[in-house]
């Protein structure tokens, strides 16, 4: 399960399991029910104390692959409630009080790719892993607050390529797309998230969340919205 690191003046969010590379139970970290749960609870706690930047990463092959679709499948009536959660975590997450800095270490997918967009600055490491939006190839539409985020995190031809075509980014590719704001080699990747995320923060505290609210009113707007019950068909 996920679980928070201090390193230096940052805090790091492990999208993984403490102690190993991979989470046996969940080795893609997939956004699993609990797995939503302990992330906002985790989340809670860095509102709560907001004295220290946020580094959000994992070890190992993925940063997260996004959707549970062993869920989706096994309770479809349930998808736009689940959908509702995983707008409710980027909403928390393109709000929190803190800097914060994705430093994505293997692939992101789907609604994990998009996780890494709802923070400040997304460094990607060069050598391994792909960032990717692979809806179209998999017949999934986006919903309308994921689309509003990459409307607006995103240049409108970066968002155009990524969601027509699923095309898989490496982080050159995707610094040079402007998905990433840096490609750094995998040995860095942690330290250089640190690094920026450092420098950031004496912005923490509860004004900081004021104007992240206020720049993306819009989105958390669309974010908001509940997901309708024909989001599939």
């Amino acid at each position: 399960m996920p679980y928070l690191n201090e390193v230096g003046e940052v805090v790091e969010l492990q999208l993984g399991a403490t102690g190993v590379e991979l989470d046996e139970s969940n080795p893609e970290n997939r956004f699993r029910l609990e797995w939503l749960d302990e992330v906002e609870r985790l989340l809670g706690e860095v509102s709560a104390d907001p004295s220290r930047p946020l580094v959000l990463t994992a070890t190992g092959k993925f940063f997260t692959n996004g959707l549970d679709t062993d869920h989706i499948f096994a309770a479809p009536d349930q998808l736009p409630a689940y959908l509702d959660r995983v707008h409710s975590l980027y909403a928390t997450i393109l709000t929190l009080p803190v800097p914060t800095v994705a430093a994505i270490n293997g692939h992101a997918f789907g609604a994990g790719a998009m996780l890494a967009l709802c923070t400040d600055h997304v460094l990607m490491r060069t050598e391994r892993g792909f960032w990717s939006l692979p809806e179209a190839a998999l017949n999934m539409p986006f919903t309308r607050g994921m689309s509003t985020l990459l409307r607006t995190r995103l240049t409108d031809r970066a968002a155009t390529e990524a969601m027509y075509t699923s095309r898989r980014y490496g982080a050159a590719e995707a610094a040079a797309a402007g998905i990433v704001d840096e490609a750094v080699e995998a040995e860095r990747l942690t330290a250089r998230a640190a690094e920026v995320a450092a420098s950031r923060a004496a912005t923490a505290g509860s004004n900081l969340a004021l104007i992240k609210r206020g720049l993306r009113g819009p989105l958390l707007d669309d974010l908001a919205l509940p997901t309708p019950a024909g989001v599939l068909s």
